[in-house]
């Protein structure tokens, strides 16, 4: 896909200057991707694109929209959407977002840690399942040992957590703790973590969430009839 193509490169923690790069192409008349993992709306770039082209008050317009006139400097811009990792490393766990969810980062580098941890608390307290991204890095080595401790005063130490490290890549790593053992999980910037709610159970090799149809249905008694149903031949 990218033979023949110009490619720009940048480090880690250079997402301005990649960003920045990638419109100035596009005022030249080029037509730019700009690629993340995951979701580029989900802690990546595309919020990043916006910012930047208000910033310098560029005018932005949605890909496919007709220009008003030849005249027009605006850029098109369309967001393309990819499988973000809480989507990836829910569906290797099973089934933990089955009900309502919060996804936190624990990185500090953009967002101040008492306003990470006001946040912790309050999805915490709520009965959210929690979705951890950049949990643990080489110089950000106690955040994660903290969200658990705050989790630890509104859940059970017995509570399910899964932990997922580069999924849906040849260097995935899949793991079903506790939360009272978290602390001893290998994780890293690559691992999105899991901590089920009240509701959230283990079951073998994977962890689910309740949605909530055992309180408005027999599930066991739909079992046993779906069961006689396909034993007469009905489906």
């Amino acid at each position: 896909m990218i033979s023949g193509k110009e490619i720009v490169r940048t480090g880690m923690t250079q997402e301005v200057d990649r960003v920045s790069a990638a419109v100035d192409l596009a005022r030249q008349g080029k037509t730019v991707a700009l690629v993340s993992s995951g979701d580029p709306g989900i802690y990546a770039m595309a919020g990043l694109v916006f910012e930047i082209c208000a910033a310098r008050a560029i005018a932005v317009t949605a890909a496919g929209v007709p220009k008003p006139s030849q005249d027009d400097a605006s850029l098109a811009v369309e967001v393309v959407p990819g499988i973000p990792a809480l989507c990836a490393g829910a569906a290797l766990l099973g089934a933990p977002l089955m009900h309502d969810f919060a996804a936190i980062s624990l990185s500090d580098l953009l967002t101040q840690w008492e306003v990470i941890e006001r946040r912790l608390h309050a999805a915490a307290g709520a009965d959210f399942v929690l979705v951890i991204y950049n949990p643990k890095s080489k110089k950000r080595n106690w955040q994660l040992e903290k969200a658990r401790q705050i989790a630890l005063a509104y859940r059970a130490p017995e509570t399910p957590v899964g932990i997922v490290t580069s999924a849906m890549r040849k260097e995935q790593r899949i793991a079903l703790t506790t939360l009272g053992d978290l602390h001893t999980a290998e994780v890293d910037m690559q691992t999105t973590v899991f901590i089920g709610n009240s509701t959230t159970t283990r079951y073998g090799d994977f962890m689910y969430t309740l949605r909530g149809y055992a309180g408005k249905y027999e599930i066991g008694e739909l079992a046993a009839a779906g069961a006689r149903r396909k034993s007469n031949g009905q489906f």
